[in-house]
């Protein structure tokens, strides 16, 4: 398992409301415009499945996705392709 697939988080790149479908894709590997397509589509078709209040409860149950990017990196740590070839 990869390392940032750990847990199910509410997406900062990919989302266009809250970001949960987004997190739900970028979790399980899927497209999340196809997800959304699928979601909206069962929503609509069965009176049977509240999509809106399964949106709503994902969306106050799902943490928000940390961007650890900017704690990794530091300006100091810089990798260059020059190799000192005097040694």
């Amino acid at each position: 398992m990869a390392e940032g697939k750990v847990g199910l988080y509410r997406s900062q790149k990919q989302h266009m409301i809250a970001g949960v479908m987004g997190g739900i894709a970028e979790r399980f590997g899927w497209n999340a415009n196809l997800l959304r397509l699928v979601f909206i589509a069962v929503s609509v078709m069965s009176a049977a499945f509240p999509g809106i209040l399964v949106y709503l409860i994902l969306w106050l149950v799902m943490p928000k996705q940390h961007n650890m990017s900017n704690t990794t990196t530091q300006p100091n740590q810089m990798k260059t392709v020059y190799e000192d070839r005097t040694k």
